[in-house]
């Protein structure tokens, strides 16, 4: 199953986009404010509850299991730059913008230039990967939860600039949040049973707090360097205890 998370994304996209095609003006500013505060509020705490759910036992282990994580995150990030996945992310990100200030809202190209734009942005991110891995391994749709908040917005305003064929990224999005899911799903068991789920789910706790300083805009942070954090972390912590 593609799971809970990706169904309300996509629900939120399809919602947003009619949403957008037939309400006569969008949010005030002064809306869009607050949701982004209340976003980013919740955001911190789903992070972080990730996080502390993932952490315990003696005042010895749960320092150890801070060790890990903290040393994951280093080795992630090194791994992270090397492979340039943030720059590479920036320049998904710069082709997306490039195609909105570009738009013609009566172009032949309307169509496709939204549909395009609006997947680069819903599929590209560390909140997607994460969202998805977490309801894959533990049914945790939290993380999708804000991220379909966020989507649906923005599909609420791309709808008046492009035309409904934004509404048609629903489809990559379920295709590529999907396929993390089901792989997640798929190597939950072997995970489980090593005890491996915790390190990964407080590991992407973290990464999650940390998406909120960008919602709230108070800080750039790299996150996608850090992505392979959530591989390195299992890996620490099964030679830890060999």
């Amino acid at each position: 199953m593609i799971g809970l998370g990706t169904i309300i994304n996509a629900a939120a996209i399809v919602l947003g986009g009619v949403l957008g095609l037939t309400m006569a003006r969008q949010l005030s500013l002064r809306r869009q404010m607050l949701l982004k505060t209340l976003l980013g509020v919740f955001t911190v705490y789903v992070g972080l509850k990730m996080f502390w759910e993932n952490i315990g036992g003696s005042f010895g282990t749960v320092m150890k299991q801070i060790g890990i994580i903290m040393l994951a995150l280093v080795i992630g990030n090194v791994i992270g730059k090397l492979l340039r996945l943030q720059k590479a992310l920036n320049k998904l990100g710069q082709m997306a913008k490039e195609k909105m200030a570009s738009a013609d809202a009566a172009g032949p190209h309307r169509f496709s230039e939204g549909f395009v734009t609006c997947t680069l942005l819903f599929c590209v991110g560390p909140m997607a990967i994460i969202g998805a891995l977490k309801d894959g391994l533990d049914g945790n749709w939290k993380i999708l939860g804000v991220k379909a908040v966020m989507d649906g917005l923005a599909t609420m305003a791309f709808v008046t600039t492009f035309g409904w064929g934004v509404i048609l990224s629903v489809i990559p999005v379920v295709a590529y949040q999907g396929s993390i899911t089901l792989l997640a799903q798929w190597v939950a068991p072997f995970l489980e049973s090593h005890n491996l789920v915790m390190p990964i789910s407080a590991t992407g706790g973290l990464l999650v707090a940390c998406i909120s300083l960008i919602i709230l805009e108070v800080r750039s942070v790299k996150l996608a360097d850090y992505m392979p954090s959530l591989l390195v972390a299992p890996v620490l912590s099964w030679w830890w205890r060999a």
